[in-house]
């Protein structure tokens, strides 16, 4: 069984990050993986129909031992990507946890489990954490709607696990930084602009973000914001202030006086109540920030505080790039329900770091390849139920991959009679695979 040409053409791309005999395998497990139900490399195999051909063992260190880089796939990736953007490149930062089972499995641990966690009470649950670095992109067929396409992943090990299996700890905004500087080293002359939550927006990613990058992430509503220090020497004894005089907070700031904004957010109008200034952090003396405090109307909604440091910007304009940060958490979703980013059960480090990756790389070529190849049939189940959809859900994308592979690989009619034995064949395949 192999896949539409279509998407073996479109994985060409990957070639020279390969061995001629590393590719094949890595052509078998992508159509296993996008046919089978559990991701896991026996079902792949079974699901490719490639059992008894090559030993299962070559495959299953096809992720453990063989020699390639997830990085060099995730920058080819972009390159992939690259056509559909214009002018600077927004960048979606977030982490999730994939829960598993079992204690000798590299990297897991104790994590905080942001569906189970809410009203005040945190839950942590038994698994990876990984971090993902994703490009939004808006493609011309579907104004309006924007993808988090990842690129790059890091897993990240908390400080018990590190200590377990005796590697250095590295924080979260360490792992979010050195794949930041990753992708904006080798693309210098584009510049980026990443968005992500208060967790990645703290004084560590912002005295290290490369030249060509800015960030937008939220604010604690009691942050201590400063005028610009003075520049005109003054006759007061001692060192010059690396600081301004003290701003108003977040919370202060919409106490003073707000402006009413109605603006389209997450897919709905929202009216908010708005404020906004021009200012530093007490940690970061040197950047001029754009700050950004909301009010929603709505009931139950808090108040909310945003920054930039585009500090030119409008705070339409960072409320609206901080709002595409949620189709990161789209991706998350999808990965999970369709591609089985949970289901791997590899437990040494290099399978571990480079087998569920996988998943979050196939979602971002599946997307490519429907755009560019099945976007103009529109051919997705036209449901009663489903009264406003426009366009395509991700699992119409995985649907439409998996029916034109099966047609064009069953259904076209060849020059020479297949036998009967082969159809007899065919069907006990299909039939297998449904089951």
């Amino acid at each position: 069984m192999t896949l539409v040409s279509s998407f073996e053409f479109q994985l060409q791309a990957f070639r020279s990050a390969f061995t001629r005999q590393s590719f094949a395998h890595l052509v078998t497990i992508v159509t296993g993986w996008i046919l089978c139900r559990r991701r896991t490399v026996t079902q792949m195999l079974i699901a490719a129909d490639v059992v008894g051909t090559v030993h299962h063992s070559i495959f299953h260190r096809f992720f453990s031992a063989a020699s390639w880089s997830l990085d060099r796939l995730g920058l080819i990736l972009f390159r992939m990507i690259e056509p559909y953007l214009s002018g600077t490149c927004l960048l979606a930062l977030d982490d999730t946890l994939a829960h598993k089972r079992g204690r000798k499995m590299y990297g897991v641990g104790m994590h905080h489990d942001p569906l189970l966690s809410g009203q005040g009470q945190e839950v942590t649950a038994w698994g990876h954490n990984w971090i993902v670095l994703g490009v939004i992109v808006c493609f011309p067929i579907w104004p309006g709607r924007t993808f988090s396409l990842p690129v790059l992943v890091r897993l990240y090990v908390n400080k018990k696990a590190a200590a377990k299996w005796k590697i250095p700890y590295r924080t979260h905004n360490e792992l979010a930084l050195e794949m930041v500087h990753l992708l904006c080293k080798s693309h210098k002359n584009r510049h980026f602009h990443v968005v992500a939550d208060s967790a990645y927006g703290r004084q560590h990613v912002l005295l290290k973000l490369p030249a060509n990058c800015d960030l937008t992430s939220g604010l604690r509503m009691d942050a201590q914001l400063h005028d610009a220090p003075p520049t005109e020497y003054t006759c007061r004894p001692g060192r010059p202030r690396v600081r301004g005089y003290r701003l108003p907070s977040p919370k202060q700031m919409l106490q003073k006086g707000t402006r009413r904004l109605n603006m389209n957010l997450y897919g709905r109008k929202q009216n908010l109540d708005l404020a906004e200034t021009k200012a530093y952090l007490h940690d970061v003396p040197n950047r001029p920030l754009k700050v950004v405090a909301v009010q929603p109307l709505q009931a139950g909604c808090k108040q909310r505080a945003f920054y930039s440091t585009c500090h030119e910007a409008t705070a339409e304009q960072v409320l609206s790039w901080y709002a595409q940060r949620w189709s990161l958490e789209v991706t998350f979703h999808d990965a999970k329900q369709y591609l089985g980013f949970e289901d791997p059960p590899g437990w040494t480090r290099r399978a571990v770091e480079r087998t569920a990756p996988m998943a979050m790389l196939l979602y971002s070529l599946i997307v490519l390849w429907y755009v560019q190849y099945a976007a103009h049939r529109k051919d997705w189940p036209r449901l009663p139920w489903y009264r406003s959809k426009q366009t395509a859900s991700f699992r119409d994308m995985l649907s439409a991959l998996r029916r034109e592979s099966l047609e064009e690989a069953f259904l076209t009619r060849p020059e020479e009679p297949i036998p009967l034995s082969k159809y007899e064949k065919t069907l006990r395949y299909l039939v297998d695979l449904a089951a």
